[in-house]
């Protein structure tokens, strides 16, 4: 489930795309994925030591929370 914000930068985004006219639009989507894979992500030793600290701080959700939209069925 996306939050407002995240919903309403989806929003620009779409709307900043459609401004391209459409012989650009492949060029424009190859470049988004290129930069989307030229990311770096945090190492797993990293990544584990945040969530440890937020849990130890009481930054928690409950189960249903995080797998309230999905549907395992």
């Amino acid at each position: 489930m996306q939050t407002p914000q995240e919903h309403s930068f989806d929003e620009a985004l779409l709307a900043e795309a459609h401004q391209f006219p459409m012989e650009y639009r492949a060029n424009l989507l190859a470049m988004m994925r290129i930069f989307r894979e030229s990311l770096t992500l945090p190492s797993a030793e990293a990544s584990f030591q945040v969530g440890w600290q937020e849990a130890m701080r009481g930054e928690t959700l409950p189960v249903s929370a995080l797998w309230g939209d999905i549907d395992a069925a």
